[in-house]
């Protein structure tokens, strides 16, 4: 059986404080925001603060304490990301009851210098008061951010001009290309302008989660659907309706934010942009020219 918060709790404090290494114990993540939805897949996000690393990246085996493990990771042995192993060190641990333990050891100076960074933060344990004081948990910071006029710009001039690689990745039947075009560059201004019109709905008191994930909490139910449909498939044809449905949907968007915001939007660049992905649709797999 999946043990319970209350368990874990236990479990996390308990080991800390029988163990003379360990001085404090605090946790952030979705744990500690009162705004995120709860369920069996939330992982505990904590960091014990130690005198020293060296001891518990040595030795292997005491992680064990937290129960069974399924499989985990270490990141910090990734040969392509740098570390500080004398600061701080983790581990990413699944075990086989369901729970999830994301784990970082750090010393005192480096927590001190850095609990500030994430105000979704809760001290669960300070046996030597070596924590400074902090605020009640709060996901403030990831509220929806009022854009500026640049800002808005720089998303549709972004959106729109992004398209292009969409267009002649689809003629091209180059599919994995388009799928990364779309998802990392041109869907993150859709995203943003989501979000938008999501901050400007709640007057910027909400946040909308990693990768827009709460964005059905906030949109029309037939809006949030129309998101959903721009995502596609391996098809080319489908990837084609699914990419002129997302322009229509930021050209849409992108109108309502700027009035709103009484904000300039360049509807000649849309169009201009649009048009072309459509002749770029037209155009036979043999063609010389675009126009």
């Amino acid at each position: 059986m999946m043990r319970d918060e209350t368990q874990m709790y236990q479990l996390l404090t308990g080991i800390a404080r029988e163990d003379d290494r360990i001085f404090a114990v605090y946790m952030n993540g979705s744990r500690t925001n009162k705004n995120a939805p709860k369920d069996i897949f939330q992982d505990y996000d904590i960091v014990y603060v130690v005198g020293e690393t060296s001891s518990f990246i040595e030795d292997k085996n005491w992680i064990h304490k937290f129960g069974t493990i399924l499989y985990m990771q270490y990141p910090d042995e990734s040969p392509d990301y740098p570390n500080d192993r004398k600061c701080h060190y983790g581990w990413l641990m699944q075990f086989d009851d369901g729970v999830r333990i994301d784990l970082t050891v750090q010393t005192i100076e480096y927590a001190r210098e850095h609990i500030y960074d994430d105000k979704l933060c809760t001290i669960l344990l300070d046996k030597n008061n070596v924590l400074p004081e902090i605020s009640e948990a709060t996901d403030v910071d990831y509220c929806v951010q009022k854009p500026t006029q640049m800002q808005f710009y720089a998303c549709t001039n972004e959106f729109w001009w992004c398209s292009n690689n969409l267009a002649k990745g689809l003629w091209r039947k180059e599919i994995p290309y388009v799928q990364d075009m779309t998802n990392f560059v041109v869907r993150k201004q859709l995203e943003k302008m989501l979000s938008w019109k999501v901050g400007i709905k709640t007057n910027f008191q909400v946040s909308v989660g990693k990768s827009a994930k709460y964005l059905y909490r906030w949109l029309d139910p037939k809006e949030y659907q129309s998101y959903l449909d721009t995502y596609f498939g391996g098809c080319v044809e489908e990837a084609w309706e699914a990419v002129m449905h997302m322009c229509d949907l930021f050209a849409c968007t992108s109108k309502y934010v700027a009035d709103k915001l009484d904000y300039t939007y360049n509807v000649a660049e849309g169009e201009a942009a649009r048009r072309y992905l459509e002749q770029v649709r037209q155009l036979p797999p043999d063609a010389s020219s675009i126009f």
